[in-house]
C-alpha cells in the first residue's frame, strides 16, 4: 500500500481563481508559454501548480524512455526514433523543481560516471529538463535563478530541444514543458529576457477576506489531518474539472477566432504599446484557451477581456510619467477599446 501523501486538492484550493484560470489555460494549450506567479509568501502558489499536475489525465509514454517520449509525436530522442517495436505504458504528467542551487549539470545533463568508469561506456546522466518533458518545470524564487542557469532555460524553451555536447558526448533529445515560476516581487526582479518567455502573469496576495481566509485555514487543516480522506472527499469535483480540461483540449482547435475579434486584440496591444506580437499570440491563444474551457466555439470579447490582464501585463513599457499599476493601465485601455 502507498504511502505517499496525494496533493491538494486543485478543487479544493480557495481565493486563487485568476492563477487556477491561467494554470487550466495552459494545461488546454501548452504553447501559452507559462505562467509567472509573483506574490506573498505562503499563498499556496506550489500548492496550485502540483494539484494541477494531479488533476491532469495521464499520458502515454514509450516505455522505458528516461524523456517520457510521445508515442504519437515525430519529437523523440534518438533512442526511441531508431527503436523498432515500441511497448508504451502510461505515467503521471510530471511536475520537476529545479532549484535555485542547481548545477548546469544537473539541469542539462552530463556523463554518467559510473559507466565512463566501469564499463567504459560514455552515457548521459539525465538531467530535469529530461525529466520535465511533457510536464511541469517549476522554480520556486525565478527571480534569483542564476544568469547563466536562465540563458540555459531560454535557449531551450525557445527550442523546444536540449542539446548536450561535452566530453565526448552528443545527444539531442525533446524537452518541451509548461514552465512555471513564482516568487516574491520584493526579493528582485526578473531578467526581461526571461520574464518574456512567461506566457501569462499573475498576482497572488494575502486574502483581505475574513471570511475567505477562515475556509482556506479549516481546509488546509482537514487535509493535514486526513490527506487521503480530504483527497477523497475533493475526488468528484477534481474529476469534473478533468473532464472539463479533456473537453477543452478536443475543442481548443476548432474554436473560431473572427477578424472583429482578432482586430480588438491588436488593438488593445497597440494602444498599449507592448513589443512585437508575442503578446497578441499569447491574448489570442489564451482567450481561445478559455473559450473552450467554457465549450464554446467562438472566441468572444469577454474572452479576449478575462485573458488580456494576464497575457499583457508583464509586456509593458515603463512610462515615467505614469505611475499606475499595469493591471490598472490594461483596465483603461479596455474600457477605451471594448467602450465602455
Amino acid at each position: 500500500m502507498s504511502t505517499t501523501r496525494p496533493p491538494f486538492p486543485f478543487s479544493a484550493i480557495v481565493g486563487q481563481q485568476d492563477v487556477c484560470r491561467a494554470l487550466l489555460a495552459t494545461a488546454v494549450d501548452p504553447l501559452i508559454g507559462g505562467i509567472l506567479i509573483f506574490g506573498d509568501r505562503g499563498t499556496g502558489k506550489s500548492t496550485a501548480v502540483r494539484a494541477l499536475a494531479r488533476l491532469l489525465p495521464p499520458m502515454k509514454a514509450i516505455e522505458g524512455c528516461v524523456y517520457n517520449c510521445d508515442p504519437d509525436s515525430e519529437r523523440m530522442c534518438d533512442a526511441c526514433r531508431t527503436r523498432g517495436k515500441r511497448k508504451t505504458v502510461t505515467i503521471s504528467v510530471p511536475v520537476v523543481d529545479l532549484p535555485l542551487g542547481a548545477t548546469e549539470d544537473r539541469v542539462v545533463g552530463a556523463l554518467d560516471l559510473e559507466s565512463a568508469l566501469t564499463r567504459g561506456e560514455k552515457v548521459l546522466e539525465p538531467g530535469l529538463l529530461a525529466r520535465a518533458n511533457r510536464g511541469f518545470l517549476y522554480i520556486d524564487e525565478v527571480n534569483l535563478l542564476e544568469d547563466h542557469i536562465v540563458d540555459l532555460l531560454l535557449d531551450v524553451a525557445a527550442s523546444g530541444e536540449n542539446v548536450i555536447e561535452r566530453e565526448g558526448l552528443s545527444v539531442r533529445h525533446p524537452a518541451r514543458f509548461v514552465l512555471i515560476g513564482s516568487g516574491n516581487p520584493e526579493e528582485g526582479e526578473l531578467r526581461p529576457q526571461l520574464l518574456d518567455r512567461f506566457g501569462l502573469s499573475v498576482d497572488v496576495s494575502t486574502p483581505r477576506d475574513l471570511k475567505q481566509r477562515v475556509e482556506i485555514v479549516r481546509r488546509r487543516e482537514a487535509y493535514e489531518r486526513d490527506p487521503g480522506g480530504f483527497s477523497t472527499q475533493w475526488h468528484s469535483k477534481d474529476m469534473a474539472l478533468r473532464r472539463k480540461v479533456v473537453r477543452a483540449r478536443k475543442l481548443v482547435r476548432e474554436v473560431e477566432l473572427s477578424d472583429e475579434v482578432l482586430e480588438l486584440a491588436s488593438r488593445l496591444c497597440m494602444e498599449l504599446g507592448t513589443d512585437g506580437l508575442r503578446g497578441e499570440l499569447t491574448l489570442t491563444r489564451t482567450a481561445r484557451a478559455f473559450a473552450a474551457l467554457d465549450g464554446a466555439g467562438d472566441v468572444t470579447a469577454r474572452h479576449v477581456r478575462a485573458a488580456a490582464v494576464p497575457a499583457l501585463r508583464h509586456r509593458l513599457r515603463r512610462d515615467p510619467l505614469d505611475d499606475t499599476g499595469s493591471d490598472v493601465r490594461i483596465e483603461r485601455v479596455l474600457a477605451d477599446v471594448f467602450g465602455e
